[in-house]
C-alpha cells in the first residue's frame, strides 16, 4: 500500500464540507459561477479591518531586524504579552506571557494541546454537533473522541457530558459559539460544566481540561456575549484564531491561553512549546505576530453579518423551515425537511444550491448553511430552497 493505512481510512470518512467545495467548484466550471449559489465553506467574504490594514502597511514598509527570522517557539514577547493583556480583560483572570504561545491558527493551536495531553487510549468528550475536523485532530494524537448531546437549542447537556466521563477522559472539548449551530452557551451552563468538572476531576483523579475552541468568539448578535472560563474553571484552555474576526483565515494566525493556575502549569505550557516545533508548525507566523500586537480586539463589521443572517433567516423562515436563529458565528443549521439531510442537500443541489449534510457534522436530520456570502447569492438561493422543500412534501 502506497499510503498509510489510518490515512486511507481516513480519507474515505473525510470532511463533507470539502467534498461539497469541491463538488461547487465543479458545478461552477459547468454552469457558471454567477450561477451556483455556493453555502458550503466558511471562508469570511468581508476585507480585513482598517486597522489591520495599517497595521499591515505600518510593518512591511518599517525596517524590523530579523522581521522574517525566527523567534521563540512560543512567540514574540510583545505579542504574547499584549494576547495576554487582552485575555485577562476578556476572562477576568490576570494572565501573564508566560500562559500565552502563539499558534499556526486554532487548528494548529488544537493539535499543540492533544499532543500535549493525550496518552494513547486517552479520551475527549466533545459535543454533537461538532466541526468535523475534531474527530481527526484528536486521533492524530492516539487519543479517541466520546460524543455527549446536546439538547433540543443545541445548548450543552451537562448531564450527557458527564456520563461521556470515565478514568480515560483527558479533556472536554467545546466550541463556543458553535460550529454549525451558531450556539453561543450561556454563563449558567458554562459553570454548572465548570462545577461537575472539578466533581468529576476529584472522582477520577486526574485533571480534566476544559478546552474552548473560540474562532468565533467575537461573531455574535443581538447583545450575546461568550462567558469566560478562567473565572469558573481552573484547569481550563482556551484557544482562539484570528481567521475570523479579523477576515485572515489564510494567514494561519492563533494562540493558546492557559489558566495560570492550572494544575502542573509550568509543564504544560513546556509541553505545548515542544509540541509547537516538533508538530513541525515551529512557530506561528512571524509577520502576522507583528500586526496584531497593537490591534488586539479589532473586528471585522458583524452588523454585515447580521443583516445577512436576518435575510437568510427571515427567508427561509417564510418558507417554512424549522430552525434556531444563531447567536453567532456565520452558520445556521436548520432541521432537514422530510429527515434525510443527505436526500434534501441533493435536492438542492439540483438547483446549484450547495450546503452541507448535517450527517458530516455527527448530526443526521439537519444541514449546514454558510451565510458569509453576498446577500445576491442569499435572495437568489430562495428558488432552490422552496424547489426542495416542495419535493421533500412530495
Amino acid at each position: 500500500m502506497a499510503i498509510a493505512k489510518t490515512i486511507k481510512e481516513t480519507m474515505s470518512g473525510s470532511s463533507f464540507i470539502r467534498k461539497m467545495f469541491e463538488l461547487g467548484a465543479q458545478l461552477k466550471k459547468q454552469h457558471g459561477e454567477e450561477n451556483v449559489c455556493d453555502f458550503t465553506l466558511g471562508n469570511p467574504d468581508l476585507e480585513p479591518p482598517e486597522v489591520f490594514q495599517r497595521a499591515l502597511a505600518d510593518i512591511v514598509d518599517r525596517k524590523i531586524p530579523l522581521k522574517h527570522g525566527y523567534m521563540a517557539n512560543a512567540g514574540y514577547q510583545d505579542t504574547r504579552a499584549s494576547v495576554a493583556d487582552y485575555v485577562s480583560k476578556e476572562q477576568g483572570v490576570a494572565v501573564t506571557e508566560k500562559s500565552v504561545i502563539m499558534t499556526c491558527g486554532a487548528g494548529g493551536g488544537l493539535n499543540v494541546v492533544f499532543k500535549t495531553i493525550l496518552n494513547p487510549g486517552d479520551t475527549v468528550v466533545v459535543n454533537v454537533p461538532y466541526f468535523v475536523e475534531y474527530n481527526f485532530y484528536i486521533r492524530n494524537h492516539g487519543g479517541e473522541m466520546v460524543l455527549a448531546r446536546t439538547r433540543d437549542d443545541f445548548d450543552l447537556d451537562v448531564a450527557a457530558v458527564e456520563k461521556a466521563i470515565d478514568g480515560r477522559t483527558a479533556a472536554v472539548l467545546i466550541n463556543s459559539p458553535n460550529n454549525p449551530t451558531g450556539k453561543v452557551y450561556p454563563e449558567t451552563t458554562i459553570r454548572a460544566l465548570a462545577r461537575m468538572l472539578e466533581r468529576k476531576s476529584a472522582e477520577t483523579g486526574r485533571a480534566i481540561y476544559l478546552i474552548s475552541d473560540e474562532p468565533y468568539r467575537k461573531i455574535v448578535y443581538d447583545g450575546a456575549m461568550v462567558p469566560p472560563l478562567f473565572a469558573d474553571y481552573k484547569n481550563s484552555i482556551v484557544v482562539n484564531s484570528y481567521s475570523k474576526d479579523l477576515s485572515i483565515p489564510g494567514e494561519r494566525l492563533g494562540y493558546i491561553a492557559v489558566h495560570p493556575e492550572a494544575d502542573d502549569f509550568a509543564d504544560l505550557l513546556d509541553g505545548m512549546i515542544l509540541c509547537n516545533r516538533i508538530l513541525g508548525f515551529v512557530n506561528a507566523p512571524a509577520l502576522m505576530q507583528r500586526v496584531v500586537t497593537g490591534i488586539q480586539g479589532a473586528s471585522v463589521d458583524v452588523s454585515l453579518y447580521k443583516k445577512r443572517r436576518d435575510l437568510l433567516c427571515g427567508g427561509l423562515r417564510k418558507l417554512g423551515y424549522d430552525f434556531t436563529t444563531p447567536g453567532g458565528t456565520f452558520y445556521l443549521f436548520p432541521r432537514a425537511p422530510g429527515g434525510d439531510d443527505l436526500k434534501f442537500v441533493k435536492l438542492l443541489q439540483e438547483k446549484l444550491v450547495l450546503t452541507v449534510p448535517g450527517t458530516g457534522f455527527g448530526a443526521p436530520g439537519y444541514f449546514r448553511i454558510v451565510f458569509c456570502v453576498p446577500e445576491e447569492m442569499i435572495e437568489r438561493s430562495f428558488v432552490g430552497f422552496e424547489y426542495a422543500i416542495d419535493m421533500m412534501k412530495r
